[in-house]
């Protein structure tokens, strides 16, 4: 079996020591330090960079939640959490039958105006008498139209009280919502009346001032009636329209490519205005929201590299650039807010998700490198460990070294330790970049220190590539 790179190291100090005791006993010899048994490597260039970890959280790009600016009964929902939509996609729709029966019935009264708007202006010339009983007739309508501007104003006071007295009733809970939304439906179908009222009275104002102005010209008049006409239909036409929005606002759509990750209403339950109904977050790409602490402000800027990784997908590493940094801290902390921006094919990256960020602090390219553990401090400075060859042995037996006589496996060395002092740079978790004379590439240093390990001691290495060592 082949012997353990400890017990080489032990025959070897054995082999020393009896050496010594063979020279007589008594002798200087037998008082020599045993060689220290030390770990070593060598010195080597390579880039050397040390990094800040920063805490971030994964959070999506565009997240929007979905309502309706109208009312109704959820007529269907066509989405699960989950699902990828696109956009302009039907998520939801509601019952929109009451408002197709009001559209239906204010296309009649389009058609209707239509009919009366090509009657007027097939109609004769009228008679001077005829004129006449025209201003008389538009004094009347004014005098109408003021009196239903009158009622109108007062049963829009009315609605307006009864709806804002049932709102702040519901928001208590001492109200059903059906009286609530009958409240807002009188108050609404008040205000469209008071609106029309008002545009009645003015355009009786306008025939009668038209009327009035004209006298017995009997053409003027009949255009009047037109043109009264006209703006009725384009009231109704307008009526129209409006419908028609309100209808096109019961179908809610995605307003962007994303996943669904709320449902929040089912079919049959009543949605008030703007109630939340789904929610649609796009999380291809990303944002990794990062806590950039006030001391590490230095280093992350916008288009700084950096990496970043999650337990939540294993140890896949993912790469990125800052986009932008807030210019102000995050309420309550001492950190500001840094975003990345990074593409997720295949919805690897989910939204909540911690993540870990690593952003470089400096970077030394082709710098001389040792292991951390070889350096050490003293009241001089920084310090290393380098070998030495031994001085050549004093006349007499020949001294002791390699492996003790019948001894296996890769040849050991006994040489003698050297404190060397270096200026350290940039260190890392194992490696720490060393300058001075002393150390340069190839350069052999004791990576473990015993506590009897001083400048000038007798050390023992030995193990694979041992015979690789040299003398510095």
């Amino acid at each position: 079996m082949r012997p353990s790179r400890r017990t080489l190291l032990a025959a070897a100090i054995l082999a020393v020591s009896a050496t010594a005791c063979g020279k007589g006993g008594g002798g200087a010899a037998a008082h020599q330090p045993q060689p220290l048994a030390v770990d070593v490597a060598q010195a080597h260039r390579q880039d050397i960079a040390t990094f800040v970890v920063l805490d971030g959280q994964i959070a999506p790009v565009q997240e929007s939640t979905l309502s309706s600016p109208q009312s109704g009964n959820v007529a269907a929902v066509y989405v699960n959490e989950g699902q990828h939509v696109q956009r302009g996609q039907m998520v939801a729709k509601l019952d929109d039958s009451t408002l197709r029966a009001q559209l239906a019935q204010q296309e009649a009264a389009v058609r209707q105006m239509t009919a009366q708007l090509s009657s007027s202006t097939l109609q004769v010339p009228v008679t001077a008498a005829q004129a006449s009983n025209t201003v008389v007739t538009a004094q009347q309508q004014l005098a109408a139209a003021r009196n239903g501007v009158s009622t109108a104003q007062a049963a829009y006071q009315s609605a307006l009280s009864t709806y804002t007295a049932d709102k702040q009733l519901l928001s208590s809970g001492y109200v059903a919502q059906t009286q609530y939304e009958s409240a807002r439906a009188a108050y609404v179908q008040a205000q469209q009346a008071l609106n029309t009222a008002r545009e009645s009275e003015r355009q009786a104002q306008v025939a009668l001032r038209y009327a009035q102005t004209q006298g017995v010209k009997a053409n003027p008049i009949q255009a009047q009636q037109v043109e009264m006409n006209r703006g009725q239909l384009a009231g109704a036409v307008a009526q129209v329209k409006l419908l028609q929005t309100e209808i096109a606002q019961t179908s809610i759509t995605a307003p962007f490519d994303g996943v669904v990750t709320q449902r929040l209403l089912d079919p049959g339950a009543f949605a008030s205005p703007n109630q939340p109904v789904a929610r649609v977050s796009q999380i291809d790409p990303v944002y990794i929201n990062v806590n950039v602490p006030d001391d590490d402000l230095a280093y992350v800027h916008r288009g700084t590299p950096v990496t970043f990784s999650t337990s939540s997908v294993g140890n896949r590493a993912f790469g990125g650039a800052v986009m932008d940094v807030n210019a102000t801290p995050t309420a309550g902390t001492l950190s500001y807010r840094a975003r990345v921006r990074v593409p997720n094919p295949g919805d690897a990256l989910r939204g909540g998700m911690l993540v870990s960020v690593s952003v470089r602090k400096a970077f030394h390219p082709n710098a001389i490198v040792v292991p951390r553990s070889a350096v050490f401090d003293s009241e001089t400075g920084s310090n290393v460990f380098t070998v030495a060859a031994l001085p050549p042995p004093s006349p007499g037996p020949a001294a002791a070294g390699g492996a003790p006589p019948g001894a296996a496996g890769p040849p050991m060395r006994l040489m003698q330790a050297k404190v060397v002092r270096v200026q350290v740079g940039l260190e890392t978790d194992t490696l720490a970049e060393v300058r001075g004379p002393g150390v340069q590439p190839g350069t052999t240093v004791i990576t473990t220190r015993p506590d009897a390990l001083q400048d000038k001691s007798i050390v023992a290495i030995g193990g694979p590539g041992a015979g690789a060592h040299g003398a510095q």
